[in-house]
């Protein structure tokens, strides 16, 4: 259990000790001794020694004062305990911990009479610091409390309908009729079970990074995919038939979604942890699943309780809750996924930084870059006018003889090099200019914050004169004007990024921004070699 000490500020005298050592004075080189000599030690005279006693005699008076007072000597110690407030008094025999904050319930005949209300209110105050100090960490950020009120939502919701799906393929399988067979109701479970945990595999591998770099978004496909596969599963009863092939695609989906949650609870779980308390975190949310998961199950219980005589109703219960609870628990989800603000940087959130550092000259916070990021279910991100991408350089999106001519100004401190690319938008038929970012095989963190700033700086640049290069990929070809404009483009922004590179660092680092490592996709992880022939 952990507890805080404080000092109290109105803190009575402290008690000196009477006896003083002599101060010795050293001569400094220019001063000299003096010339009548006197004695080394000068006797004690009788007033200083009368002044001595007198100090000792009012010390131990003031001692035996205290001892002796009637009202209990109030010492300068606080401490702040689950919830409570004590202080240490003296009461002239012994020391003893006394709550100062009414929180401290007494059955004595003084205390016995207090005001009900009062003690009520007491009551409420000790059982809601208890429920706090159960389902919460100490240190945590200030947009915890709203996640958790969103999970509440998503994890009640979400169990009880997990309970009606299940009773579904229950009912489908034949468990609690006459003509059900143990032996191929078995063996149909262990065979979805069995085609989940292999595609959960499966798609973990595929998607290792994913779970890193777009963790919202992931997170909250696979929910959409959850809540899909539930509803999978309460179709079971009414297609019997094809209960394996209904089961296992629910149950795929299922593991999926299983696998997303366990691979990036743990990033969650550390945005909220403001003093490296990744294990308490980690261990209340637990606490909280469970407690939350459990109020569905009561609900779903409930819910049977209550059409247990109309068999009919029962049997169209699911299908009436379904859309309804659905719709709660990805709100829920989705609400949560909201305030959860991660200070790991990605390629996306470097972006948003940087642009915010170029256009208005600070960094934004996790919290205000969580809010522009959003979850990006529609994957919107990337469409706008000269996107950046991290990578290698496509012979079918290049630019020929700019993408030569940008290669051929390398040498070997070069960690990273900028070309404009030509590529198929996600719209059928339409090609759209981008900016490329390449990085070299070594490149370290800074670089890849430079580059990144440096290819903003070229997209303001660009985007302030866009007639001039909007018809890049025809002029680029016939034209040497534009290459000498790009390449003292790609000089000017070179400097613009080597001067603001240091302040920027500062300032991410400042505001808690994990700036050691930047997270990239599979293919933003590609590199180039440099050879110097």
């Amino acid at each position: 259990m952990q507890s805080t000490l404080y000092i109290s500020s109105n803190s009575p005298p402290n008690f000196h000790s009477p006896w003083r050592l002599p101060q010795t004075h050293f001569l400094s080189p220019s001063q000299t001794a003096p010339t009548n000599p006197k004695p080394a030690f000068k006797p004690l005279t009788l007033s200083k020694s009368l002044k001595t006693f007198l100090n000792c005699e009012f010390e131990d008076e003031e001692l035996e004062n205290l001892d002796k007072s009637a009202s209990p000597l109030r010492l300068p110690v606080v401490i702040r305990q689950s919830g409570s407030v004590s202080r240490y008094l003296w009461d002239g025999n012994e020391l003893n911990l006394v709550s100062v904050d009414g929180n401290a319930l007494s059955l004595s005949r003084e205390n016995f009479c207090l005001d009900f209300e009062d003690g009520f209110r007491r009551l409420v105050k000790i059982c809601g610091s208890g429920l706090r100090n159960f389902f919460l960490p100490r240190e945590i950020s200030g947009n915890y409390l709203e996640y958790v009120k969103w999970k509440f939502l998503h994890r009640v919701f979400s169990s009880a309908l997990q309970v009606l799906a299940t009773q579904a393929m229950f009912r489908a399988i034949g468990i609690g009729y006459s003509r059900s067979l143990p032996s191929a109701a078995a063996l149909n479970w262990v065979l979805k079970d069995g085609l989940g945990k292999l595609s959960r595999c499966i798609y973990t591998a595929s998607l290792a990074s994913a779970f890193d770099t777009n963790l919202k978004r992931v997170r909250f496909s696979t929910s959409v995919l959850f809540s899909l596969s539930l509803g999978v599963e309460l179709l079971t009863p009414a297609f019997p038939q094809y209960f394996l092939l209904l089961a296992s695609v629910a149950n795929i989906a299922k593991q999926i979604s299983l696998a997303c949650y366990l691979a990036t609870g743990t990033a969650v779980h550390r945005s909220f942890a403001l003093s490296d308390n990744l294990g308490e975190v980690s261990a209340k949310a637990q606490i909280q699943t469970v407690c939350f998961d459990n109020l569905g199950l009561m609900l779903a219980a409930a819910l049977n309780i209550l059409f247990r005589n109309n068999q009919r109703l029962l049997v169209g219960l699911p299908f009436v809750v379904y859309p309804i609870f659905s719709a709660i628990d990805l709100i829920g989800i989705y609400q949560g996924l909201k305030h959860v603000h991660l200070q790991t940087l990605t390629k996306d959130r470097l972006e948003i930084i940087v642009n915010t550092w170029i256009q208005f000259g600070y960094v934004p916070s996790p919290a205000e870059v969580s809010k522009e990021e959003g979850i990006d279910v529609l994957w919107t991100k990337g469409r706008g006018l000269w996107p950046v991408r991290i990578g290698c350089l496509n012979s079918k999106n290049q630019i020929p003889r700019l993408s030569m001519m940008t290669m051929r100004s390398l040498n070997n401190d070069d960690f990273y090099f900028i070309c404009l690319e030509i590529f198929n938008s996600r719209l059928a038929g339409t090609r759209q200019q981008g900016i490329l970012l390449c990085l070299r095989e070594g490149a370290g963190t800074a670089d890849v914050i430079m580059g990144l700033l440096q290819a903003c700086h070229i997209r303001e640049a660009i985007l302030s004169s866009r007639c001039k290069w909007e018809n890049i990929s025809e002029a680029c070809d016939s034209s040497d004007f534009v290459l000498r404009d790009w390449l003292k483009l790609n000089e000017d922004s070179k400097r613009y990024a080597q001067r603001d590179l240091n302040m920027l660092n500062e300032q991410m680092s400042g505001l808690g921004w994990a700036c050691k490592n930047i997270l990239l996709s599979t293919k933003e992880q590609d590199r180039y070699s440099f050879v110097d022939d």
